[in-house]
């Protein structure tokens, strides 16, 4: 028996199934390891060295690719950072959590019997999280599940300037910028908890390198002076031109003047000034776990919420499942696993549904019956591994509380197939797929073509599929059981109840936005509900 199998066995009773925590064990016996999980807003999973951008300098966590796995192929189930951050919690897709701007919040229950911070605090662990929080949980004071707290205030953005967050601001002084506040902050709980007899697990959510983008650590002004950045095969007009209307009919599209030709350099050096901030506060909490003599027995994860455009396929920001914003960086370093050490890759397709899991596998507790997600624990021991065949995108937000750019999309280790919910007299209905391995930056769609018909029946099956999970698994909201009908392919676009534009939202700037690209596009002004 091996030394993960060794911890499960003592964490679950003889009469099987019950988290460690039910017990009352001696957490001493077990020897569970620190667990640190470092998480990024907006980092796309190519900007970084170990990814192979040589435009960017990120040492620190390439130095931890090194020693780690990196997983290639990583996607956020819901690349929003709302949806975002209430899955990696609880390891459920948004359907179930039902947490999304304006969908709701994450239920009482569901944090209390599947969040692993709730689960690892119950069973022992020290926790603490620090940082931007960004989802809404209904329970008073969510910080509760904490031993240490310095999360910004709510469910909002914070701020770069971290005396202006009240948890932070005792790290105003040394560190005015926010991202190397929270390193400190890390280190801080770092070198408290090597002194105690706990196992702990340590969160941080940096706001990083969410806009505003123009807020720079003094640290980093200087660096990339004198740069010149490529731009993506998939950068500006005409990748924009390949794709139908519906991804086009919201803020992704009609912000792209952000990273147009004028912009882009400079927005594209304050984007990486920001992820080098981040490489910065890592090194931080590395060099501190190497200090206090516990990085021999601490796992760390890296991630990011979701990716970033950064004016690819004529986008800005996130939310659409093509791979900039919805692929996102993940490194898992075990020192413990027979792949610590060897500059170990996985093409394995996950997801964030799989940290919670992972996390608790960590710990040597169960993973709860209704997370979606699987440990990646194996993956890590033996990255030649895969945990699923596929997994699912999920694009529930409009801009004005519109259809028109929302989808489902399913990603294989070979293809990608979205299929866009909405349509009218004048938007065609429209799906897409794209072969992952000869077209990684999505610039053909073969949805048409007869070459690719099984590779798109399989697709559509795998669509369909998931589409029967949700219908039968999520939350009771309309926000989610309409889609039901409006993600279920096989119902004709006439007999959908779509929001589209209404005398309500048609006026505001969103809206305005919206019809203005549709009447561009189509050469019509939109239908009114």
């Amino acid at each position: 028996m091996n030394r993960r199998d060794f911890l499960k066995t003592m964490a679950v009773s003889a009469g099987g199934g019950s988290l460690l925590s039910n017990h009352g064990l001696d957490l001493k016996l077990t020897s569970r390891p620190n667990i640190v999980f470092l998480m990024a807003d907006d980092h796309q999973a190519m900007a970084m060295g170990c990814m192979g951008n040589s435009e960017i300098a990120t040492p620190n966590l390439d130095a931890l690719a090194g020693k780690g796995v990196v997983f290639e192929r990583c996607y956020a189930s819901s690349p929003l950072c709302m949806a975002s951050r209430a899955t990696v919690f609880t390891g459920m897709y948004e359907y179930k959590t039902g947490c999304n701007f304006s969908t709701g919040k994450v239920s009482a229950d569901d944090w209390n019997d599947l969040s692993y911070a709730t689960l690892l605090r119950r069973a022992g662990y020290r926790t603490a999280f620090a940082g931007k929080w960004g989802f809404g949980v209904d329970i008073p004071d969510h910080s509760a599940a904490f031993d240490k707290w310095g999360g910004f205030e709510g469910s909002g953005q914070g701020s770069y300037n971290t005396g202006a967050n009240p948890s932070m601001t005792g790290y105003a002084q040394e560190y005015p910028h926010v991202t190397r506040g929270l390193g400190a902050f890390g280190r801080d709980f770092i070198r408290e908890s090597a002194a105690n007899d706990k196992p702990f697990c340590l969160t941080l959510f940096f706001k990083a390198p969410h806009k505003p983008h123009n807020n720079i650590d003094a640290e980093d002004l200087l660096r990339y002076d004198g740069a010149t950045f490529a731009t993506r095969p998939n950068y500006g007009e005409s990748a924009g031109q390949t794709h139908p209307i519906q991804p086009k009919l919201g803020r992704q599209y009609h912000q792209w003047t952000e990273w147009d030709p004028d912009s882009y350099q400079d927005h594209l050096k304050a984007y990486y000034q920001l992820i080098s901030g981040v490489d910065t506060a890592v090194g931080m909490v590395i060099d501190e776990l190497e200090a206090r003599g516990v990085a021999d027995n601490t796992v760390i994860i890296y991630t990011s919420d979701n990716g970033y455009f950064c004016g690819s396929h004529r986008l800005q920001g996130k939310v659409l499942p093509y791979e900039e914003a919805s692929r996102i960086p993940l490194i898992i370093y075990d020192p413990r696993s027979r792949s610590a050490g060897k500059k170990q890759r996985s093409r394995a397709v996950v997801s964030n549904i799989d940290f919670a899991p992972t996390v608790l596998d960590l710990a040597g507790l169960k993973t709860p019956g209704k997370m979606d997600g699987k440990s990646l624990t194996g993956i890590v021991d033996s990255p030649a591994k895969s945990i699923r065949d596929s997994s699912l995108v999920i694009q529930n937000w409009g801009w004005a509380n519109t259809d028109h750019n929302r989808a489902l999309a399913v990603v294989t280790e070979d293809y990608k197939y979205i299929n866009w919910c909405y349509a009218d007299e004048n938007v065609p209905v429209a799906e897409e797929l794209f072969d992952m391995v000869n077209d990684p930056y999505e610039l053909n769609d073969l949805s048409a073509d007869p070459e690719a018909s099984s590779a798109l029946e399989r697709m559509r099956a795998l669509y369909d599929e998931y589409h029967r999970h949700w219908s039968r698994h999520c939350v009771d909201a309309e926000d989610y059981t309409r889609h039901r009908v409006i993600f279920d392919r096989t119902v004709p676009w006439q007999d959908k109840d779509y929001r589209g534009f209404t005398v309500k939202n048609k006026d505001s700037s969103g809206g305005k936005a919206i019809r203005q690209i549709y009447e561009d596009l189509t050469g019509v002004a939109p239908p009114i509900n």
